[in-house]
């Protein structure tokens, strides 16, 4: 393992630049601190549906989703690092589909809400959604693997069908788009 964080301030960001994991510098608000910095606040809302009450098999995955993220934040503050596989993908997917075959179709479009795990898990989710739209954009501009990609849309939709999922677990149930609220 590399240095550990002895002394947390270092002042050496104070010019508005950052170190990447390769020892180079760059602006914070540049699209790569941007992508990385997302993710890592898509983690930390991960961790907020981790301090609701949900059942073990959810905690299990996104436990795991959380690590998984922490690698992807280090492929992304390291140029040209590969953390993220295609089996990692994969892996979502098949827990997505194991989630989504236990929930009746949709019919409508659901609004965020449905209890508290499955608000915050909509929350994660949209800042995921925003983790990917970074990325695409640092991707734009430098070499960023396919598979970085993949994983942030691939967890998006698993954390919507994880909100349907702790909805209904909760009891709240899932709050549907009244589309026709206006007609009346």
């Amino acid at each position: 393992m590399g240095n550990r964080l002895s002394k947390i301030y270092t002042r050496t960001g104070d010019d508005g630049s950052t170190g990447l994991g390769d020892g180079s510098r760059t602006g914070k608000d540049s699209a790569r601190v941007a992508a990385y910095g997302t993710v890592d606040e898509a983690n930390s809302c991960i961790g907020m549906v981790l301090a609701s009450d949900v059942p073990d098999d959810v905690r299990e995955l996104l436990t795991a989703v959380q690590h998984q993220m922490f690698d992807l934040g280090g492929e992304l503050c390291i140029p040209g690092h590969a953390a993220i596989t295609g089996e990692d993908i994969d892996r979502l997917e098949a827990r997505l589909d194991g989630f989504n075959a236990l929930l009746p179709a949709l019919k409508d479009f659901i609004l965020p809400g449905g209890g508290e795990a499955a608000a915050r898990c909509h929350v994660a989710r949209t800042v995921v959604r925003r983790a990917e739209r970074e990325t695409v954009a640092l991707a734009r501009l430098e070499a960023v693997r396919p598979e970085a990609i993949g994983y942030l849309n691939r967890l998006s939709d698993l954390l919507f069908v994880l909100a349907r999922v702790l909805a209904r677990a909760s009891g709240h149930g899932e709050v549907l788009w009244d589309h026709d609220r206006r007609k009346a």
